[in-house]
Formats: C-alpha cells, sequence, structure tokens
C-alpha cells in the first residue's frame, strides 16, 4: 500500500509541475514588431497575438517590406526574377509566414516552434515580434 501512495504522490507532484511550467498569460491583444536580427535590411515582423483564458488563441503575422510598403507574400518573388536562389528562399520563408502562427498557438511559446528548412528568416521575425508583444503583455 504505501508504494500505491509514494507512486500516486509522484504523479501528482509531476502534474502539478508541469501544470506550473505551463506559461500563462494575461488575456488581450498584443502587438510587436521586430526587425529580429537584421537591422540591415528593410523588412519588419509585425505580430497581433490574442490571448483568452491564459492562452495564445490567435497570431496574426506579417513581414512588411518597409522601403516598397508592401507585405511579403506569395507573390513577392517576382522582385528576384532570374534569380533563382532568391526566389527558392522567397518560397520557403513564405511557407513560414503561413504555418509559424499555427505552431505558436499549438505550442504556446515560440520556442517550441519548430523552424522550417529554408524558413530561418521568417522564423525569427516571428520570434523576436512575439517577444516584444508578449513582452508589452508582462509589463501591464
Amino acid at each position: 500500500m504505501k508504494n500505491l501512495t509514494l507512486i500516486a504522490l509522484i504523479l501528482l507532484f509531476v502534474t502539478l509541475l508541469s501544470c506550473e511550467n505551463q506559461k500563462k498569460y494575461p488575456d488581450g491583444v498584443y502587438f510587436g514588431k521586430s526587425k529580429a536580427i537584421y537591422n540591415e535590411e528593410n523588412f519588419w515582423g509585425q505580430v497581433s497575438i490574442s490571448i483568452e483564458n491564459g492562452k495564445i488563441v490567435t497570431v496574426d503575422f506579417k513581414i512588411i517590406d518597409s522601403t516598397s510598403h508592401e507585405i511579403f507574400d506569395n507573390n513577392y518573388e517576382k522582385h528576384y526574377a532570374g534569380n533563382q536562389l532568391y526566389i527558392e528562399q522567397c518560397r520557403n520563408d513564405w511557407q513560414g509566414v503561413i504555418k509559424y502562427p499555427e505552431s505558436l498557438i499549438k505550442s504556446q511559446d515560440i520556442d517550441g516552434v519548430d523552424v522550417i528548412t529554408g524558413a530561418t528568416w521568417s522564423y525569427n521575425m516571428l520570434k523576436y515580434a512575439t517577444e516584444d508583444a508578449l513582452k508589452k503583455n508582462k509589463a501591464q
């Protein structure tokens, strides 16, 4: 009987620890913006994160070209006609723009988002903009 009690206590302790490690955020809508580590580029990552019941429920993520005032999208590769390497890079990063927000909602933590091969640029834009938004969230 002592073994069952000990096992029950261990399970309870592990459950409490895992619940405590899950991040909870104050409810609201938070905005973040960042150039990430790309200070020499004219692109900004922008994110709007909605939090309900302490959890991230929606993530609206965009990358803005501040020179042309254009949103980076699936047509952005037109700027690199003839440069197959840059066209592929645009396609890879566009996949990141599409998939990373859902991954963030699922993981509830930017560090839990799996980076897509070839889409590190868009991941970094989301990561730093998200950190900016959630930092503002904690400040309130």
